[in-house]
């Protein structure tokens, strides 16, 4: 078996697994109920789903002789801005109340999102006033 061979036979495993992400977060965003649950299902398609198709077209650029360079930039901007637009909608999910029910913390504790400074209540009566 040539290196040629081994490099296209890991390009089709890396595309079937990218393909396999892509079919389940897309289920998981047709059947989950809660939007916090839903948002869990694409997130994962857009780190491990797409990164293993990158990272597919990665291998058959190196067999066919070629660099391929872009798709490794596009497989970190996806690893670093996926997570960070995750957890702001997540946010926005709390503070609209979208969730079932947010979990209930020990100690008198809250959710930090969900914590209102001083500040913040008298810049919004200002604003409120005029």
């Amino acid at each position: 078996m040539t290196m040629s061979e081994v490099g296209t036979y890991a390009a089709a495993i890396f595309l079937l697994i990218g393909a396999a992400f892509a079919v389940v977060g897309a289920i998981g965003l047709l059947k989950l109920n809660d939007p916090m649950k839903r948002l869990h299902a694409p997130t994962k398609v857009g780190t491990m789903g797409i990164g293993s198709l990158l990272l597919g077209s990665v291998v058959i650029s190196f067999v066919r002789g070629g660099s391929s360079i872009h798709e490794l930039l596009i497989m970190a901007f996806l690893f670093v801005t996926a997570p960070i637009s995750a957890n702001f909608i997540s946010k926005v999910i709390i503070h609209l109340r979208g969730c079932d029910e947010t979990p209930e913390l020990d100690n008198e504790q809250t959710w930090s999102t969900l914590v209102q400074r001083e500040e913040d209540l008298v810049a919004q009566d200002k604003t409120q006033q005029s």
